[in-house]
């Protein structure tokens, strides 16, 4: 684990981020979303003032509530979570991408939360959320100044990695999911697309409906990505940005071959490719606490051999070696 933060570190030196030296500050803010209910967001950046552990939900994170913000010109990244989720489900990876200088901002999903799944069938209304997010960091954040507007990248993971090949000019056929759940066996299928009434089915979706692409967007990463199967070489022949693509080898969740490898193969420029060995769906989330394991045992669960934490290290390394690389200042 210490020769891959060593490496990450190296790398980013190379390519001119240098892994910020002091603490990360943090927000927890509610902004506005147009006649839409208000998001909330949490908020990562690099400060010169010292950490405390703080509360967040279940997790304790070493952070600088409220602090100044160090550092001008710095990269943005927008995290956006899974189905059910909430903007600190990645506190660690937004954490690590703090501390090397990058801002990072999640929203919780409104519709599609752990504590709102009102509206989870709705996925397209995802892309518009996120493109919201990068908005008000850009231009309304507080210290939006210190960020560089042309070094923007989006972080998805399931329904979060749907959301940002949309956010970089990806369009799904979704007409595709009802013939698809007919036969699998996708968590998405079974819980959700298998469940909706044929009024509901035939509003999945609406006619007309617009995605929202982000053209400040200039490189994705996506882990697990919901829908993979719906994009084709068509749907993700506008994708331009580069993308770090993760699978993990177990999925129970979005079973091989129709989710991860389906973008692989889809995209008009290979990705960087990960296969995580022994990993299932969730452990691409934070490593869980004893408190969340207790109350949420089927996303806490680990694979017989396979340590969560231990892989954390090494993936967050790798993605901010990526942003390090692909938003690197010109």
């Amino acid at each position: 684990m210490k020769l891959a933060a060593l490496l990450a570190t190296l790398l980013l030196m190379m390519w001119g981020v240098v892994a910020h030296a002091g603490d990360v500050g943090f927000a927890a803010l509610t902004i506005s979303n147009g006649a839409e209910k208000p998001l909330t967001i949490g908020v990562w950046y690099p400060t010169d003032a010292a950490a405390k552990p703080t509360p967040l939900d279940t997790f304790t994170q070493d952070v600088a509530v409220g602090a100044p913000v160090a550092g001008h010109g710095l990269p943005l990244v927008v995290i956006s979570h899974g189905s059910g989720g909430w903007f600190g489900g990645h506190y660690d990876t937004a954490l690590a991408l703090a501390h090397a200088g990058f801002v990072v901002a999640a929203a919780t999903h409104n519709g599609d939360a752990y504590q709102d799944q009102g509206q989870v069938a709705q996925i397209w209304r995802r892309p518009a959320q996120l493109h919201r997010l990068i908005d008000y960091m850009l231009a309304e954040w507080p210290a939006h100044e210190r960020i560089d507007a042309g070094r923007v990248g989006v972080f998805g993971f399931s329904a979060g990695g749907f959301t940002a090949l949309v956010a970089a000019g990806g369009t799904p056929d979704l007409s595709l999911v009802q013939p698809h759940c007919r036969h699998s066996t996708a968590y998405e299928c079974i819980t959700v697309v298998n469940k909706m009434s044929a009024d509901q089915l035939a509003q999945f979706p609406p006619p007309g409906v617009v995605y929202v692409h982000d053209a400040r967007v200039r490189a994705i990463v996506v882990a697990a990505p919901a829908l993979g199967f719906t994009f084709g070489r068509e749907g993700l022949k506008d994708i331009h940005a580069p993308v770090q693509l993760w699978r993990d080898e177990f999925d129970h969740v979005l079973p091989s071959p129709d989710y991860a490898e389906a973008v692989r193969d889809a995209l008009p420029t290979p990705p960087e490719y990960h296969l995580v060995a022994n990993a299932d769906h969730f452990d691409f989330m934070a490593p869980c606490d004893a408190v969340l394991a207790q109350h949420a045992p089927d996303i806490c669960a680990e694979r017989p051999g396979f340590d969560r934490a231990a892989f954390h290290a090494e993936f967050n390394a790798a993605v901010v070696a990526f942003f390090a690389r692909t938003l690197a200042a010109h």
